[in-house]
């Protein structure tokens, strides 16, 4: 059995959380050693012994681990500029960009607002001159025909252009269908090419090409036919019958029978007699058929510009005629008065 051991007498066998005065050492304050008596510096521990042990007050030990974590930095975008303090001497290229837009946005809106007044401004004038040319052409060709006529020019290029350098490169024009002349029912479609407009005493310039074709209803013979014979045109001719197969038109009256074939005669149109028939009543074959020659003659030929009948056909509702002028000069306005406001 052994006996427990009492407290060691040694003063470096004290405990290390005790102070030099038997009590604990308090928070903050230093360990403190021994002195012998005799004064001088303090003696190192015999060998063996165990040195002082300095406990931390529990406070002051956990100080580190109690710490809150440091935060990270805050994340700053690559796109954007964070300073502290004394800006930087490096200019901002971003801000330099975005000022420089700014600025060239006045310039922009000036250009587009220009370029739309100058854009509008060119519909106006092709606009004007489009109709404008439209209405002389129409009434010109309507003078010569005497029927209501309209005029139109193709889409490239544009009119303003060419009446500027007055030259024209596509017109079309069409008649109402009513009469050409005196012909009763007949309607002309004409398409001229390559106009140039230039004075030289008696000619305002030249066409190129101009083509027309031209029908004549089997009601518009009839109505003719009946004026060209006056007093016994009524009689003459009633009704108008048209064949196709042989190319001729038959025409029935009270008193006759007239079979007729249109033909191209010196650039005209003429309806020459085939057979004719009377019934009861005599009026001599050459004098029917040059009665119809001198007004035929009248309604096709003669036309200004060259123009000349090329081919004749008869289709199942009257005749169809193509005629053409190739170079033609336009007249001045002292010898043909229908084209003097062109």
């Amino acid at each position: 059995m052994t006996t427990p051991q009492g407290p060691s007498n040694d003063p470096w066998a004290r405990p290390g959380n005790q102070g030099p005065l038997g009590r604990p050492p308090t928070p903050g304050e230093a360990p403190t050693q021994q002195l012998r008596p005799g004064g001088g510096r303090p003696q190192p521990p015999p060998p063996g012994a165990h040195p002082p042990q300095v406990n931390l007050p529990p406070a002051a030990a956990n100080t580190d681990a109690q710490r809150p974590p440091t935060p990270p930095p805050p994340h700053v975008p690559e796109d954007r500029t964070v300073s502290f303090g004394r800006p930087s001497d490096e200019p901002e290229k971003p801000a330099k960009k975005k000022k420089r837009a700014l600025s060239a946005l006045p310039i922009l809106l000036v250009v587009i607002i220009v370029f739309s007044l100058v854009l509008a401004g060119l519909i106006g004038a092709e606009l004007y001159v489009r109709n404008e040319a439209n209405n002389k052409i129409a009434s010109a060709v309507a003078c010569e025909v005497r029927d209501q006529a309209t005029a139109s020019f193709g889409v490239t290029p544009l009119v303003l252009w060419q009446y500027l350098t007055d030259h024209y490169t596509n017109i079309s024009i069409e008649t109402a269908g009513n009469n050409i002349k005196d012909a009763k029912g007949m309607k002309m479609q004409i398409g001229i090419k390559d106009i140039v407009l230039k004075d030289s005493g008696d000619s305002k310039g030249t066409i190129g090409a101009l083509d027309a074709t031209i029908t004549w209803t089997s009601d518009g013979i009839k109505e003719t036919v009946q004026n060209a014979i006056p007093l016994l045109g009524a009689f003459v001719t009633s009704s108008v019958t048209t064949h196709p197969n042989d190319g001729t038109v038959e025409l029935k009256g009270m008193l006759d029978d007239i079979v007729a074939k249109p033909t191209v005669v010196d650039g005209g149109l003429e309806l020459q007699i085939v057979s004719f028939n009377t019934l009861g009543f005599s009026l001599p074959k050459e004098t029917v058929q040059s009665t119809l020659d001198d007004y035929t003659g009248k309604l096709t030929k003669n036309y200004p510009l060259g123009i000349k009948v090329d081919s004749v056909k008869v289709t199942s509702d009257g005749v169809e005629a193509h005629f053409s002028s190739r170079n033609a000069t336009i007249p001045a306005d002292n010898t043909h008065p229908c084209f003097a406001d062109l």
